[in-house]
């Protein structure tokens, strides 16, 4: 069972969303506040999971709220989405570097709020469409000097490349099959990595990435790993050794022009195979 606190000033917001996720299978709402400084008591007092927590709140925001969070070893698994009307680059910022795992704004679809509960509680991190680029930007704006990569000492070079993956956005599914790896293994990896970083979710490793200069903004993904095997010749392309074709162009009925013709023809159907090949006609109406 997901246990969820809801933290926003607007009664009529968390009665909406406690009935929203009471509804759900495995989800229950266990606590509610109306501001930062009773949020923390009652997280205190009954342990959470996931907190859906408000930016502007009286006795204490939600930001500095997340910050209270993340510092106190007692609510290590506690994992806060900020939920707020104000999609805003310099909250998004804030909210990351303070410990949230999540930012969503309130007009997301109830399915999406939903699955962002299950997404953060399993470990994962998630943002709101069109935040995490803005983010990442942000992030980097200002690093005129080399960045430090002593942050990255404790990790192997193996983790460095997934971490590197990661930061490009990748899931774990992608990373396995771009390394060739398992799964399994490439999950192991990443909580190693976030183990030895100290990072408490996914965005943070996306996070220090870019602020070790493992992924620089604008680089390209990694190419596809070669495919193992070669695809099929299309079917005009297996005929060109068959009898019925050789004899529609056998070399006594056939000029040199024409076989150019059908050379190219054959050629084409080699890299499409919707191309039919056409045998090219004389000025006497003779193939």
């Amino acid at each position: 069972m997901i246990r969820v606190a809801l933290a926003d000033d607007q009664l009529l917001v968390r009665a909406g969303f406690r009935a929203l996720l009471d509804a759900e299978d495995g989800i229950e709402v266990v606590a509610e506040a109306s501001g930062g400084q009773e949020l923390l008591r009652r997280i205190r007092e009954t342990p959470v999971d996931v907190v859906l927590m408000d930016i502007r709140m009286p006795d204490g925001d939600g930001l500095w709220a997340t910050e209270q969070i993340a510092a106190d070893p007692a609510l290590a698994d506690v994992h806060v989405v900020i939920v707020t009307t104000f999609e805003l680059d310099e909250y998004v910022v804030r909210a990351v570097r303070a410990g949230s795992a999540g930012f969503l704004v309130k007009d997301t679809e109830p399915a999406d709020l939903v699955r962002a509960v299950r997404v953060v509680a399993a470990g994962d991190a998630l943002l709101s469409p069109g935040v995490t680029r803005r983010l990442l930007e942000r992030l980097t704006v200002g690093l005129r000097d080399a960045p430090d990569q002593r942050a990255l000492d404790g990790i192997t070079e193996r983790e460095r490349e997934v971490l590197r993956l990661v930061g490009q956005g990748l899931t774990n599914d992608e990373i396995a099959a771009r390394l060739f790896l398992s799964p399994l293994t490439a999950k192991t990896h990443v909580s190693r990595i976030m183990a030895k970083l100290h990072a408490r979710d996914r965005v943070h490793l996306v996070v220090l990435a870019y602020e070790t200069g493992l992924v620089a903004p604008g680089w390209p993904s990694p190419p596809p790993p070669p495919s193992v095997s070669s695809p099929s010749p299309g079917p005009l392309a297996r005929a060109q050794g068959d009898d019925s074709i050789k004899g529609r162009y056998s070399r006594g009925s056939t000029s040199n022009h024409s076989r150019g013709r059908i050379r190219r023809s054959a050629q084409i159907a080699r890299l499409d195979p919707s191309v039919e090949m056409r045998p090219n006609r004389s000025k006497d109406g003779h193939s």
